[in-house]
């Protein structure tokens, strides 16, 4: 499963605010020519991991 997927798959348990900054980063970042399975898509599933194990 790819980041981009695992972020999806995450993303009801995210709180808005933190979902909203990330579909903005690689929203941002697709739009100026990254790609999907970059670095930096699973940098931004790190995040959204790291939220999450500091929420419980």
């Amino acid at each position: 499963m790819s980041a981009l997927e695992e972020i999806m798959k995450i993303s009801s348990k995210l709180p808005f605010v933190i979902l909203q900054d990330i579909n903005q980063r690689i929203g941002d970042w697709l739009a100026s020519g990254g790609k999907e399975d970059d670095p930096y898509i699973e940098q931004q599933l790190r995040f959204a991991q790291n939220v999450l194990e500091a929420s419980k």
